[in-house]
């Protein structure tokens, strides 16, 4: 089966991120059968896509693009049942992804690959639950919210054919995400690992005193946060350096960033350490209209995602 010949699409799992991804199914003109055993799970989802569907239409809807493709049944045997590609959202617990994938592996077409959102349990892990086709298992996680934001990780298990992988990015990158391909399993895979490594060094600071928890997001988002959003931290250096580029830029700081690399904290999510976020997040929140932060956040998102499809020359 071809990227082109996918028109359905199961989606088990509808919590926040399987709601997103429904949505963006949808909004390219896609068929999407949904399920999830949770009380009251169709309802929340179908909500859950009306109030996605101001912003798809924003960033421009695929022909035939409806909400009403949405169909949700009861079990993932039905969902994954003629599906071309099948998008797992289900809790991050080893056994419930194991018996899902158990489940759809039995129901869904051989030909159908059966992608994973989790965050940490790489699809080695739950692909040997497939008595079928372990080979069309992998992982394809998003980065929150999925109906706008491009990235997906991309990344086989151990059983996995590389041509799964090659249909898993071709499908992505046909409904306008942005898929990267990992070359070898890691918990936590590429982005929520960077992530990590800076929210540990901001808790670091927190705890040494250096700055509040106000100042600490002022860092980033009145800083590098800014440029960060239109390249990535090596094209960002290599920018730095001038002229000399990137080698420059190494030799010149190198010894410093290495220095520095040296000093960098070791941060633990104490209870301590969790409260003073918790009470540092709320005052920096105290000024702050939370629903209309939340509002303007989205709009500039959709303002910088359609900037930056245009920008041709961005990577």
């Amino acid at each position: 089966m071809s990227t082109a010949d996918i028109r359905r699409v199961a989606v088990v799992g509808t919590g926040v991120i399987g709601a997103s991804w429904a949505a963006n199914f949808l909004a390219r003109g896609l068929e999407v059968i949904a399920t999830d055993p949770a009380p009251g799970a169709e309802e929340r989802l179908r909500r859950a896509v009306a109030a996605h569907w101001p912003a798809l239409e924003r960033l421009g809807l695929a022909p035939g693009a409806s909400p009403d493709r949405l169909r949700f049944v009861a079990t993932p045997e039905a969902a994954v049942e003629g599906a071309g590609f099948v998008q797992e959202n289900g809790p991050e617990r080893l056994e419930v992804k194991r018996e899902l994938f158990r489940a759809m592996d039995a129901a869904a077409p051989a030909e159908a690959v059966l992608s994973s959102s989790s965050s940490f349990i790489p699809p080695s892990e739950v692909q040997a639950a497939c008595a079928h086709h372990p080979e069309r298992v992998v992982l394809g996680h998003p980065f929150n919210p999925p109906h706008l934001i491009p990235l997906v990780e991309v990344v086989g298990g151990k059983a996995t054919s590389e041509a799964a992988v090659g249909r898993a990015m071709a499908f992505y990158a046909a409904i306008g995400k942005k898929p990267i391909r990992l070359r070898k399993e890691i918990r936590g895979h590429i982005a929520n690992r960077l992530q990590a490594a800076l929210w540990r060094e901001a808790v670091f600071l927190l705890q040494e005193g250096v700055a509040d928890v106000a100042d600490l997001d002022a860092a980033i988002a009145h800083g590098p946060g800014l440029r960060w959003a239109l390249l990535g931290p090596f094209l960002n250096l290599h920018l730095s350096g001038g002229e000399g580029g990137i080698e420059h830029l190494l030799s010149h700081i190198g010894p410093s960033i290495g220095a520095m690399w040296r000093e960098l904290g070791e941060a633990e999510l104490t209870p301590e350490a969790q409260a003073a976020i918790a009470r540092g997040t709320r005052a920096e929140l105290a000024a702050l209209d939370e629903a209309e932060m939340l509002r303007q956040r989205d709009r500039l998102l959709l303002d910088l995602l359609r900037a930056k499809a245009e920008a041709a020359a961005l990577p």
